[in-house]
């Protein structure tokens, strides 16, 4: 097939390469510009970006798409047999979604129609999921309720964090696409429509998604620490300042501790949770400190038992 691909993060890069590998003509990439990154906020190309270049493929950055004359007299002379989607982070129009005899094909980070929205990974894993996915599905002018195409499951580990995961599907999902491809022109997939009922949203994060609530149990809060995983992370207060939980797990305790409440035992900081659970904070960062086991921060601060985190 003649197609353009779409994308622009490290997941979307398993895809690209697979489908060239497959022989399709990749005629296009769109992806994002480049973006600031760092404190001397220089210019970093995304991976997608990248490997266009190394297989010498024209790319296009376009800031906005919907209405955009140049990338839309671009595409119609290329005139794709479909435009695939993994991870671009836009919104794609209706003139594009109606230009390819095949449609827009996307990559989903879950098993639709569970987890639709910006960040299906990160919202599985902080949900305590124990399997989720990838499906391929036709574009629609709606957030991810076009209908499936093929999907396959993956088995999430109650210790792998959304980076994990989001390297999983990445190559779980290249293979799948090509196959996706495969069995459209042969005329032997059928879509199939959601079921909108039991759909559920995977919002994009905000640093607030990271603030601990100690009222959750233990085990909770745990799976937000692994899905929120590299951001925001899991952080709290201590005496007014910021208080980063690097590492942290569900701990025993024999006396139940309120949620909120530091009891330190032996060098472990251990903090009270809900439903009589206990959390152990193993490596934390201190506003103003540099990242150090808990062991080590007790060892050079003022703090006791019966102490409150999160005032």
């Amino acid at each position: 097939m003649k197609l353009v691909f779409c994308g622009t993060p490290q997941f979307a890069v398993p895809a690209l390469e697979a489908v060239i590998a497959a022989g399709h003509q990749v005629a296009l990439v769109l992806t994002q510009p480049d973006r600031p990154v760092g404190r001397a906020q220089q210019l970093q190309a995304p991976p997608v970006k990248l490997a266009a270049q190394a297989h010498g493929i024209p790319v296009m950055q376009p800031e906005k798409i919907k209405n955009n004359a140049d990338l839309r007299a671009e595409l119609e002379s290329i005139a794709p047999d479909a435009i695939l989607v993994v991870a671009y982070g836009r919104i794609i129009p209706q003139w594009m979604l109606d230009l390819p005899r095949f449609g827009n094909i996307n990559l989903h980070g879950s098993l639709l129609p569970k987890y639709r929205g910006a960040a299906p990974i990160q919202w599985a894993v902080a949900n305590g999921e124990i399997v989720t996915g990838v499906t391929t599905m036709r574009l629609d002018v709606g957030l991810d309720t076009g209908p499936m195409l093929l999907a396959q499951a993956v088995p999430v580990g109650e210790e792998e964090t959304a980076v994990d995961v989001y390297e999983n599907l990445a190559e779980v999902g290249a293979p799948l696409l090509v196959e996706t491809l495969r069995r459209l022109e042969a005329e032997e997939l059928f879509p199939e429509p959601q079921d909108h009922a039991v759909a559920t949203h995977a919002p994009i994060l905000t640093r607030d998604d990271g603030r601990i609530d100690f009222n959750l149990t233990a085990r909770e809060i745990h799976n937000r620490w692994r899905g929120f995983q590299p951001w925001p992370g899991a952080h709290t207060t201590l005496s007014g300042k910021k208080l980063i939980a690097h590492r942290l797990r569900p701990a025993t305790h024999e006396t139940p501790l309120a949620p909120g409440i530091v009891h330190l035992h032996e060098g472990r900081l251990l903090v009270g949770c809900g439903h009589a659970t206990v959390l152990e904070l193993d490596e934390v960062q201190l506003e103003g400190k540099r990242r150090m086991s808990a062991a080590e921060m007790l060892r050079g601060l003022q703090i006791s038992s019966g102490d409150r985190l999160g005032e």
